[in-house]
C-alpha cells in the first residue's frame, strides 16, 4: 500500500489547526502552618506582593510577605478549615469589588458580597481595592462646599469636595452622629455617599442603616461592614473597598462622592496584628513601621479631579478614636497629619449638653473659607465667629473666679452664651446652609440679646419659618445666588428685627 505524503500533510496540518489544548496550568503551593486569618505558603515563588489566591476550598487569601522559602498571606474569610498540607493557587489577579451604582441602597462586606439578604449586586463591573492615588495635574483646588447641614462645622470649619477631614474624640462624643447627619444632609446635592464600618458590633452598624433609611438616605448610600466579629483582614481591607466603590462614580460617571471611614483607628489594629503574626519588627506602639502608609495611601485617593478628567469629587471623613483626649497618641497625629483638618469633640463639652460637641480652639479645616458659600464668609456670620466665641470661652472661665463684672464684659458673656445655643443642634436635623446664616446673623447681629437662653431654640425655629413663610421671594434669592450683600444684609436685618420685637411681645405665631 503506498502514502501519499501530500495528503498526510493535508490531514496532519488540519488535525492541528483544530486541536484546543484544555490543559489548565496554574502555580501551586503548600499550606506550611494556618490560624488567626493567616497562613505561611510553601511553593509560590513568582506570586506577587497584594496578589490573591485561592486554597482548594474556595477560600480567598492576599499575599502580605515576601519571605525567603515561604510568603505570608492573610486569609480573607473563615480559616477553621485550612488545615497544614492543603494546597493553594495563584489566581494573577490582584484584590477586586464590584462596583457601580447599583450598589446604592446595599450593605456589602470587605470583599462587596452582600449581607443585606436583598439578593444579588447590581454591579457593572469590578475594580481593584488598591489604586495609586491621582498626581498634581490630575487634580484641581478644593472649592466646591460640602454641607454638612451642622451650624458649627459649616460655619467654622467648613468641608470642602475633595476633602479630607477627620472626625477625632473620645468614644461616645458624637463622631458617628456627625458623619451620619452629613449622609443625611446630601438628599439634595446629588452626592453618592459610601459609610464603611470597621470594627464595630453588627448591632451598632444596624443601628447606623435604620437610622440611614428612616431619614430617606439608604437610596443613595451604600453600606460596607466588617463587623467586629469579622476576621482582622478583613477589617483591613474595608476601608479601600468603599474608597474603590466611590472612585469608580467618580471616574466614569463624574459624581461627587463621600466615603466615611468609622472608625480607622480599629482598621490599625486589625493591621497591627496580622504584622504581628506574620513578625513583622513592631514599632511604636507595637505598630509596624508602615503604619503611616496604611492611612495615607488610602487617604490621598481624596480628590477634586481636574476638568479634564470629569471634575468629580471624593471627599473622606475618616474617623479616630481617642484614649482620655490623648490627641498626640501615635495614630491620631499620624491621620492629623495626613488630613486637611480635624474636627475634635470635646467629652466635658458633650456631658455639658453642648452637641456637637465640637472643641472649636483645636477644630480646623486647612480649605478654611475657600469651600464656603459668600453669604456664610460675611463679616456678621462666620468671619468673627470662632474668635467671638474664643474669647467667650476665656472670659467665662474668668467670670467663675466670682469677681465683679463691667457692662460690657457682661454683654459680651451673655451674647457668648447665646451663640453657644446656637450652635446646638440635634441629630438628624441638618439644616440648609442659608438657614444658618439667617440664624447666626441674627445672634451676632444682637437680636437674640434679651431672648432668654432656654429659649433660643424656639426664636431660632420661628425665625426659620418666619423667614420662609412671610418673606418667600427673599429666601428664595438668597438660596439661589448664595450672596448677602449690602441690601439683602439690610433686608436680613429688618427681618430679624421684625421677628425679634414680636417674639418678645409674646406674638411670635404671627410676627407682622
Amino acid at each position: 500500500m503506498r502514502f501519499n505524503p501530500e495528503e498526510i500533510t493535508s490531514v496532519i496540518r488540519q488535525e492541528l489547526e483544530q486541536f484546543e489544548s484544555n490543559v489548565d496550568v496554574s502555580e501551586v503551593g503548600t499550606v506550611l502552618e494556618v490560624g488567626d486569618g493567616i497562613a505561611r505558603i510553601y511553593g509560590l515563588e513568582k506570586a506577587g506582593a497584594g496578589e490573591m489566591l485561592e486554597f482548594e476550598n474556595g477560600v480567598a487569601a492576599q499575599v502580605f510577605n515576601l519571605e525567603s522559602g515561604s510568603i505570608g498571606v492573610v486569609v480573607l474569610g473563615e480559616d477553621r478549615e485550612l488545615h497544614e498540607g492543603m494546597t493553594i493557587r495563584r489566581t494573577g489577579k490582584l484584590l477586586e469589588v464590584p462596583v457601580g451604582k447599583g450598589l446604592a441602597g446595599r450593605v456589602v462586606d470587605a470583599l462587596g458580597r452582600p449581607v443585606d439578604g436583598k439578593g444579588p449586586l447590581d454591579a457593572e463591573t469590578t475594580r481593584p481595592v488598591e489604586m495609586i492615588a491621582p498626581g498634581i495635574a490630575g487634580r484641581q483646588p478644593v472649592t466646591q462646599p460640602l454641607q454638612t447641614g451642622i451650624k458649627a462645622i459649616d460655619s467654622m470649619t467648613p468641608i470642602g469636595r475633595g476633602q479630607r477631614e477627620l472626625i477625632i474624640g473620645d468614644r461616645k462624643t458624637g463622631k458617628t452622629a456627625i458623619a451620619v447627619d452629613t449622609i443625611i444632609n446630601q438628599a439634595s446635592e446629588n452626592v453618592h455617599c459610601f459609610y464603611v464600618a470597621i470594627g464595630q458590633k453588627d448591632s451598632t452598624v444596624a443601628g447606623v442603616v435604620a437610622d440611614l433609611e428612616a431619614n430617606g438616605a439608604m437610596a443613595y448610600t451604600t453600606v460596607i461592614v466588617a463587623s467586629a466579629a469579622a476576621p482582622a483582614p478583613l477589617q483591613y481591607i474595608a476601608p479601600y473597598a468603599g474608597c474603590a466603590m466611590a472612585e469608580h462614580l467618580m471616574y466614569n460617571h463624574g459624581a461627587h462622592t463621600l466615603v466615611v471611614y468609622d472608625d480607622l483607628s480599629k482598621q490599625a489594629v486589625a493591621y497591627r496584628q496580622l504584622s504581628l503574626l506574620l513578625r513583622r519588627p513592631p514599632g511604636r506602639e507595637a505598630y509596624p513601621g508602615d503604619v503611616f502608609y496604611l492611612h495615607s495611601r488610602l487617604l490621598e485617593r481624596a480628590v477634586k479631579l481636574s476638568d479634564e478628567l470629569g471634575a468629580g469629587s471624593l471627599t473622606a471623613l475618616p474617623i479616630i478614636e481617642t484614649q482620655e483626649g490623648e490627641v498626640s497618641a501615635y495614630i491620631p497625629t499620624n491621620v492629623i497629619s495626613i488630613t486637611d483638618g480635624q474636627i475634635y469633640l470635646q467629652p466635658d463639652l458633650f456631658r455639658s449638653n453642648i452637641r456637637p460637641a465640637i472643641d472649636v480652639g483645636i477644630s480646623v479645616s486647612r480649605v478654611g473659607g475657600a469651600a464656603q458659600i459668600k453669604a456664610m464668609k460675611h463679616k456678621k456670620v462666620a468671619s468673627g465667629l470662632r474668635l467671638s466665641l474664643a474669647a467667650f470661652r476665656e472670659l467665662e472661665a474668668f467670670a467663675q473666679l466670682g469677681t465683679d463684672l463691667d457692662a460690657a464684659t457682661q454683654a459680651q458673656l451673655d451674647r457668648g452664651a447665646r451663640m453657644v445655643e446656637i450652635l446646638k443642634q440635634p441629630q438628624f436635623k441638618p439644616m440648609h446652609v442659608i438657614e444658618q446664616v439667617a440664624s447666626i446673623f441674627a445672634a451676632a447681629s444682637g437680636h437674640l440679646d434679651k431672648v432668654p437662653v432656654n429659649r433660643v431654640s424656639e426664636f431660632e425655629a420661628g425665625l426659620i419659618q418666619y423667614l420662609k413663610e412671610n418673606h418667600a421671594p427673599f429666601h428664595e434669592k438668597l438660596v439661589e445666588s448664595g450672596v448677602l450683600d449690602d441690601e439683602a444684609e439690610a433686608e436680613l436685618e429688618r427681618i430679624c428685627a421684625q421677628f425679634s420685637a414680636a417674639f418678645l411681645a409674646g406674638k411670635a405665631a404671627d410676627p407682622r
